[in-house]
């Protein structure tokens, strides 16, 4: 599921839903939704929307545990509207499609550590459906769901990027870093989602030139 950024894409996105409303939300097209829920981690509970062509939503809470690391920011909420791939959304359109709509059984009941429990949703002329599960013994829908994380990992990141710009630039670097090292290794997927930090960062002249290359690398990769 992990797929590289394209051009961005202009659609109309469903920004008002709020926590609760998965299950009555009439979507004016297709939709499938992702809601995730750990109060382990902070934030503890998101909510991702996705269109066909890539038009998203993004809304999360400050909520969760405060950090245990010295001088590691709060996620700060978030709400917003966010692009992704039309390849990466078409993937997760197609994978809805093949699983009956997430009408089946995701959950596996396996003994495995708790990762949150994620909420697949869909709504769309075909019908709706939604399944919850913490760990999925279908290959598809467990990576589904990493690929959700994924995004979300970036959106997250995207906006600790904007409060350091805004009240901590020294803080850049290891956040950056941190961001560079997720993208690398997958846990940070979509990273056209935060275009907007990343061109900041790299024009901005106020922030160190290490953190202007790393978004500068960054960039190069979410329009690969």
């Amino acid at each position: 599921m992990r797929r590289l950024c394209g051009a961005l894409l202009s659609a109309a996105v469903l920004s008002s839903l709020s926590w609760g409303q998965t299950a009555t939300v009439h979507a004016p097209e297709p939709a499938v939704m992702v809601e995730f829920s750990n109060p382990g981690l902070s934030p503890s509970h998101w909510l991702l929307t996705i269109q066909p062509g890539g038009a998203a939503h993004f809304h999360s809470e400050m909520t969760g545990p405060e950090p245990t690391e010295k001088g590691k920011l709060r996620t700060p909420g978030i709400d917003r509207d966010i692009q992704l791939s039309a390849t990466f959304a078409a993937s997760v359109f197609q994978t809805a499609g093949q699983h009956s709509y997430f009408n089946e059984n995701c959950e596996s009941h396996l003994k495995v550590a708790f990762q949150g429990t994620k909420t697949l949703s869909y709504y769309g002329p075909e019908g709706r459906g939604s399944c919850a599960f913490n760990y999925s013994r279908d290959r598809e829908i467990q990576a589904l769901g990493d690929s959700f994380l994924g995004v979300a990992e970036t959106v997250i990141e995207g906006a600790r990027l904007e409060t350091l710009l805004q009240h901590d630039p020294l803080g850049l670097d290891k956040e950056i870093s941190a961001l560079a090292d997720a993208a690398q290794s997958g846990r940070a997927q979509q990273l056209c989602a935060i275009r907007p930090i990343l061109e900041r960062l790299v024009k901005d002249e106020r922030v160190l030139d290490i953190v202007r290359k790393r978004a500068r690398a960054l960039l190069a990769q979410a329009s690969s």
